[in-house]
């Protein structure tokens, strides 16, 4: 009688954003139907044949994290605690060739196009039926949906073009497919990415056509929340805002990256839209849809920024009262535009004016946090956490942004499902609740 192999078992590590995580789902699903045995960010790498790393290399410090991580491997490699080591993702994409120098422990590297080689090399069969299936990393109950790869923005401190390549849509039938499969799978809430999710279509329908995609998700039985991320203020969809009032499943959230307010830093930036125009689109979006949550980030310490303009950035701060908000000090990317530019400003400047900004963020999100104490709203619960169940509201998207946090009483709480909460108490950044 033959003996059955036992399959190799693989390790598998997702780094930075939510596109590279959707890439890692897409990934499991071609291996597990393959059935090699996956371990997703193992703690251990005992009884693991494989570790397959899928890389950021956006900014420095997320190139950090890769590399440190990488070479954790190669050291447990060189050990002969593991077989093989294979890296893919941004930063494979970036720097293939020097890492193939530098790292040469590495088996293989692989970009961010390269999931059909990426399995046959680990000695799997690629399938061209499992599109559009993934193996979830996240809850079963929300996750990302990816609507185009690549980039077509000039941005001039943005590596990704030269990184994920041109805007390419992908086709709004295989989009609304997956949905379909993820909202039969239990998916409640699905929150739509990609790199500039506002030029949508224009490759494959010649206009945008991000609210029509927005309907025809919208009209899927069992999706409760569908949120909006990564949406470009130059040249924003408009028809976005009527679409979203008609649909109440569709969340009162738009996550739109500004970056800046002064006008010759924006300018700078290639932004395409400069400070009274970025003023005047908030106001647009507030006007259209009152209640509307709004994330943005910025970048202080742009080549060249004064104390005037940040200054400037810091007025807007305060006076737009943004519902969510990050900060990034500026990194001095080889191969971008900005990176011709003397990059001047010493990075301890960089770090004192990312605080002042959020130091204002916190005061502005708890007073807005105060102002929500005694209204009722709709709570999604996403995990148990000591004394606490962890939800979210329509205005919150998954690990970035705020959470109500409800106390443990007796009843009968399940993760996954809405619940309609009162709101009891503010701090800087959370909610409590009681489950009326």
């Amino acid at each position: 009688m033959k003996t059955k192999t036992r399959p190799q078992t693989i390790g598998i590590i997702p780094l930075g954003c939510a596109k590279n995580l959707v890439d890692t789902e897409v990934l499991m699903r071609q291996l597990d139907a393959n059935r090699f045995q996956l371990i997703l960010n193992p703690e251990s790498i005992a009884g693991i044949d494989t570790v397959i790393i899928n890389t950021c290399g956006f900014i420095l410090d997320a190139r950090k994290e890769s590399i440190d991580l990488i070479l954790r491997f190669v050291r447990a490699k060189q050990q002969g605690q593991l077989n093989h080591l294979f890296i893919m993702g941004c930063l494979s994409q970036r720097y293939e060739d020097q890492l193939r120098k530098e790292i040469p422990e590495v088996d293989d590297f692989f970009g961010v196009n390269d999931l059909e080689k990426i399995v046959k090399r680990v000695g799997g069969e690629f399938s061209t039926n499992l599109t559009g299936e993934r193996q979830m990393i996240t809850p079963s109950h929300y996750t990302y949906l990816k609507i185009a790869e690549g980039c077509n923005r000039k941005c001039s401190f943005c590596a990704i073009p030269m990184i994920r390549g041109k805007y390419i849509s992908r086709p709004m039938k295989e989009i609304l497919t997956e949905a379909r499969l993820l909202a039969g799978r239990g998916v409640k809430e699905i929150n739509i990415i990609s790199q500039d999710t506002t030029c949508y279509g224009v490759d494959l329908y010649h206009r945008k056509k991000l609210a029509r995609l927005l309907e025809s998700l919208a009209m899927i039985p069992g999706l409760e929340w569908i949120r909006l991320h990564y949406t470009y203020p130059e040249g924003f969809p408009l028809e976005v805002l009527e679409i979203m009032k008609m649909y109440p499943n569709i969340c009162h959230y738009i996550d739109i990256p500004l970056q800046h307010i002064s006008s010759r830093i924006l300018r700078s930036m290639r932004r395409g839209i400069e400070g009274e125009g970025t003023r005047k689109l908030i106001r647009h979006i507030r006007e259209k849809i009152p209640d509307v949550s709004i994330r943005t980030s910025l970048i202080v310490g742009y080549p060249g920024e004064t104390a005037k303009e940040f200054a400037e950035l810091k007025d807007f701060v305060i006076r737009e009262r943004f519902d969510r908000l990050g900060v990034f000090t500026y990194s001095h990317e080889e191969g971008t535009e900005a990176f011709r530019l003397k990059d001047d400003i010493p990075g301890s400047v960089k770090r004192k004016r990312a605080d002042e900004i959020m130091k204002i963020q916190e005061e502005i999100s708890y007073d807005l946090n105060l102002r929500k104490v005694g209204s009722i709203m709709k709570v999604l619960i996403d995990r148990e956490e000591g004394d606490f169940f962890i939800g979210r509201s329509e205005y919150d998207s998954p690990e970035v942004d705020n959470e109500v946090l409800i106390r443990k009483s007796g009843q009968k709480i399940k993760t996954g499902n809405f619940y309609t909460v009162m709101i009891s108490e503010a701090t800087n950044f959370d909610l409590m609740g009681i489950i009326l």
